[in-house]
């Protein structure tokens, strides 16, 4: 690959082209807001002005519900010998297409399973997609050609192929993304009234759980607009779990000793099912994940802190799996939770009081 167009220089698109740019690709910019492309240009993703000729690959990076008419005009154009998508939902788009009158074999749907909070071309990264799994949903019509351009894609944004098929992709996007996405925010909103004495009692448990909820809400609803069957399926699901909960928890008030008993049950069988389905999802580099030990440990919120803690944690020989913060309300410290393999425990926690590290049990 040597030439690129991204139509659509948001987040995706311009880390995306940024990636390519800096693997030598000539990427050529466009955005239905020219000031978008002229932003991603000016952070080095490429140029804004049109391309002479047909490019190797175009990269279509706008929503959902724009993916089939954006590629279908792509295609009148000749803009490219290879054209594909990078929105998150795949089924609806590739049949819209179809309608259009879209050539699917130079078309390939795709969904790089990569984000953050912040939208927009200044939220871009050339490392968004490392490590990460990028979805291909190649059919029987597809070209040769278009795949190994999609690879080579992936390949130079150095993520991890994954061929699926589009709707299962759908399906399975809408459990692992979308549905969280909505309970995040409506967990997040429970917080919009709340009295601040609750507000300020956050700790690092709301944090986790309301992170995404900080995501922009237009972006959202046109993600859930090309998806909202399977999202409702699994939410219903939900709501059912949750009547089952709000009966367990009002039996708990109950007098009757009988049905505290059942209600705890009750409890003890969702957080049960939750320890199962948490134990699924992947750890690191993929492998099931591990029972890591935590190291708790006072940390001043000063620069330089990590950069040491780290440090003596590497001179007493111990590997970090991951780490967690949690800041202190009010206070410039907070904890930070070293996780590591089992055995290394003992000996972390000893070289780090050695250095004068406070160890919290």
């Amino acid at each position: 690959m040597r030439t690129a167009l991204v139509i659509g220089t948001g987040l995706i698109g311009t880390s995306a082209a940024l990636a390519l740019s800096g693997r030598g690709v000539r990427v050529h910019l466009t955005d239905h807001d020219p000031s978008r492309a002229q932003t991603a240009a000016a952070l080095g993703a490429g140029t804004d002005e049109a391309p002479g000729g047909p490019v190797d690959l175009a990269v279509v990076a706008v929503p959902p519900a724009r993916v089939a008419e954006t590629v279908a005009g792509a295609q009148r154009r000749g803009l490219a010998r290879g054209y594909l998508d990078v929105a998150s939902v795949k089924g609806g788009p590739r049949r819209e297409l179809e309608a259009l009158g879209g050539d699917l074999t130079a078309y390939l749907g795709t969904h790089p399973m990569a984000g953050r909070e912040r939208s927009g071309p200044l939220a871009a990264t050339a490392d968004l997609f490392e490590g990460r799994p990028w979805v291909l949903t190649p059919t029987a019509a597809t070209e040769t050609e278009v795949l190994n351009l999609a690879l080579e894609l992936v390949s130079l944004c150095r993520a991890v192929p994954v061929v699926m098929d589009a709707d299962a992709h759908d399906r399975a996007v809408a459990l692992v993304s979308h549905t969280p996405q909505l309970l995040s925010s409506l967990v997040a909103a429970r917080l919009e009234d709340a009295d601040e004495t609750a507000v300020r009692l956050c700790g690092q448990g709301i944090r986790d759980v309301t992170r995404i909820a900080a995501s922009d809400p237009a972006m959202w609803i046109d993600i859930l607009s090309a998806n909202p069957g399977p999202v409702a399926e699994i939410l219903s699901a939900v709501a059912s779990d949750l009547e089952e909960t709000v009966r367990a928890l009002r039996a708990l008030e109950s007098a009757d000793e009988e049905k505290r008993h059942g209600g705890a049950a009750g409890i003890e069988d969702v957080l049960r099912r939750g320890n199962t389905g948490r134990e699924r999802v992947p750890g690191k580099h993929g492998a099931a994940p591990a029972a890591y030990e935590s190291v708790t440990v006072l940390i001043g919120d000063q620069p330089g802190q990590l950069a040491k803690i780290f440090a003596d944690a590497g001179r007493a020989g111990v590997n970090i799996e991951d780490v967690r913060i949690e800041h202190a309300t009010g206070q410039q410290a907070g904890l930070i939770q070293l996780m590591v393999e089992p055995a290394a425990a003992p000996g972390l926690t000893a070289a780090l009081r050695e250095k004068g590290w406070s160890i919290r049990q």
